[in-house]
């Protein structure tokens, strides 16, 4: 049993899960823009600091009522997907970025009329007015005209009447391509918002299952990872679009991380990673104002990481945390911090294979590169897992 059911529901559907109880909502934002970079500290073309911000959102969600043991694990959240609208009030260099994205909001509690919830939203951004060495030469936070779209925030929703809901709160918002195209020292951002949702159904009958007793379960998660860094070399003597078109170098590896499942919504472990970085201390030619890398020694390339690891679960969906130290890598100036940080999410295609997305930053705002993911996993039971 679970204290914060509210009712039992005696049937359950066939329908599609994703119309079942439906609403729609509007959200408008308005908050502080971080300065993290010169561009907007105020080195731009209206040579004035960008420190606000205001967004427009449009959002469809499915409210769950219990069909399955996450939901009833997470306190019946709500989940969807949302179109966003972000004006930093420089659409000259900035442009009107949109933003697709899929969220899960979820309760920390529930009161009669009232709930206090948490919510994470993870998508693709586009529109931006990327750099551009001849047109936009300032705006060095965003590289290409798409990013991706990472949102994290708190909210409190009251029911104003049975089908309407009022919604303050407020969220933090991080855009950046993964250094999929540099320069990208990203865009961060903070704000309260409000909005008003409309459901079209009436409040649903939250169902209650009986709970299998957990007793915790290991794994080994072994995956390999590819991906690519752009590196720029400013001091080449080539035309200046190819200069910034820069190279791009292969990046990839090995993972291997053992888990212990502590709880269904949480597995701690600890991971080590063997991956090579081709830009790692890389050079280049200049042949017919192109640019051709120069090799250099396999060796020079090579690092092992290791570190912590902490994943939110949520059905078949993994929220990833792992805060990581070179164990091993050639000393060479200018290098990147020793500590780093690798964040993403990770999918069960089945009990075995998964796949994911982890990006590697340091300074926990400054992408390196994104690690594409795929893997297999041998478990340990011990007890019930992860429940559908």
């Amino acid at each position: 049993m679970v204290p914060f059911t509210l009712n039992a529901r005696q049937d359950t559907t066939k329908t599609n899960r994703f119309r079942q109880n439906p609403s729609l909502e509007f959200v408008y934002q308005k908050g502080h823009v971080f300065a993290t970079n010169n561009f907007l500290r105020g080195t731009n073309a209206e040579a004035a600091k960008i420190s606000n911000y205001q967004t427009f959102s449009l959002k469809y969600s499915h409210q769950t009522a219990g069909d399955k043991y996450w939901e009833q694990l997470y306190r019946y959240p709500d989940w969807g997907a949302g179109i966003y609208i972000a004006d930093f009030y420089n659409k000259t260099e900035i442009g009107l970025p949109i933003a697709v994205y899929g969220f899960l909001d979820a309760p920390f509690h529930r009161w009669k009329r009232l709930s206090f919830n948490y919510e994470l939203g993870f998508g693709v951004a586009f529109n931006w007015k990327s750099f551009n060495p001849l047109t936009n030469q300032y705006n060095i936070s965003i590289g290409a005209s798409e990013s991706f779209f990472i949102d994290a925030g708190l909210n409190l929703k009251y029911d104003l009447t049975k089908r309407v809901e009022l919604i303050t709160g407020f969220s933090l918002t991080h855009f950046s391509n993964g250094a999929l195209k540099k320069p990208n020292y990203g865009i961060n951002t903070v704000g309260p918002r409000v909005g008003l949702r409309y459901n079209f159904h009436d409040e649903p009958r939250f169902r209650e299952l009986d709970v299998p007793l957990f007793r915790g379960q290991n794994e080994l998660c072994v995956s390999a990872f590819g991906g690519a860094k752009n590196v720029i070399f400013d001091s080449l003597n080539v035309d200046i679009i190819e200069k910034y078109e820069g190279v791009y170098f292969p990046v990839f590896g090995i993972s291997t991380v053992f888990n212990r499942q502590i709880s269904r919504k949480s597995k701690i472990g600890f991971g080590v990673t063997l991956s090579y970085d081709g830009s790692v201390n890389a050079s280049v030619a200049v042949d017919n104002n192109e640019l051709d890398p120069v090799d250099v020694p396999t060796g020079e390339k090579l690092m092992i990481s290791i570190y912590p690891s902490y994943e939110l679960v949520v059905n078949r969906v993994s929220l990833v945390m792992q805060p990581a130290f070179y164990l091993y890598r050639k000393k060479l100036q200018n290098q990147s911090p020793g500590f780093f940080q690798r964040i993403g999410i990770k999918y069960e295609i089945t009990d075995k294979l998964f796949a994911g997305l982890i990006l590697r930053d340091y300074a926990f705002h400054v992408s390196d590169f994104i690690e594409w993911t795929i893997g297999f996993r041998i478990r340990n039971y011990s007890g019930s897992g992860r429940h559908k």
